[in-house]
């Protein structure tokens, strides 16, 4: 950015005062609240983000210098939780990617669950799994549960992708197969409560080597 461009130290120092003000009112909405889903609080808090923006970009633009917070904008964030205060009821949703990154370790992984079957003829002398890495997924899942999928990707030779956990208020449990057809057809994010997101992409933006682990985005 030229000289010409950038703001003055006046326009920084208004900024600031306008984080102050706006700090203030966020706390007297925080006092005053009067539920889980106070609009005011909302208000407040959506008016303390757009300041604190202003102020970061013009601290920059004219210091080169840059807050120690940061405050998640509108679309990287969750909606206002609009669920029950005390839900009776949890739905966790979970979404984990994987490449297959070593195919011939997947089928020798899945072809040894098949020869270690029980229930698998002794007389079966060709191969179940074979080539077909759409057969050793399928056992593979069939095998283990997701969870302890996660920990070994690795012996199975599948690589991390992005995943996300989601935990969602409900008032009452549905009825039993209501979902199944559908079951994340009415993923509501007002709903979820907290939600955990691991990808390469936030230790590209962290710059501490040490730092790893979920981002955590609301409890």
């Amino acid at each position: 950015m030229s000289d010409a461009a950038q703001p003055t130290a006046a326009e920084v120092r208004a900024a600031a005062d306008a984080i102050k003000t706006a700090l203030d009112r966020h706390l007297q909405a925080v006092e005053r609240r009067t539920g889980d889903d106070d609009p005011a609080v909302y208000e407040a808090f959506n008016e303390l983000a757009a300041a604190a923006e202003v102020y970061d970009e013009l601290l920059y633009d004219r210091y080169d210098e840059v807050t120690p917070f940061e405050i998640p904008g509108a679309d990287d964030s969750l909606p206002p939780y609009g669920g029950p205060g005390d839900p009776h009821a949890l739905s966790v949703l979970i979404r984990r990617d994987y490449a297959v990154a070593e195919p011939q370790r997947l089928l020798a992984q899945a072809q040894r669950l098949v020869d270690l079957d029980p229930d698998q003829p002794d007389s079966t002398a060709v191969p179940v799994v074979g080539a077909s890495v759409h057969a050793a997924l399928g056992v593979l899942f069939g095998e283990y549960e997701a969870d302890e999928i996660a920990s070994r990707h690795k012996e199975f030779g599948l690589e991390e992708g992005d995943s996300t956990l989601w935990v969602s208020a409900v008032e009452e449990l549905p009825e039993a197969g209501e979902w199944l057809g559908a079951p994340f057809e009415d993923a509501d994010p007002s709903l979820v409560v907290c939600r955990f997101d691991v990808s390469a992409v936030f230790d590209e933006e962290d710059p501490d080597p040490d730092a790893e682990g979920p981002v955590y985005h609301r409890v």
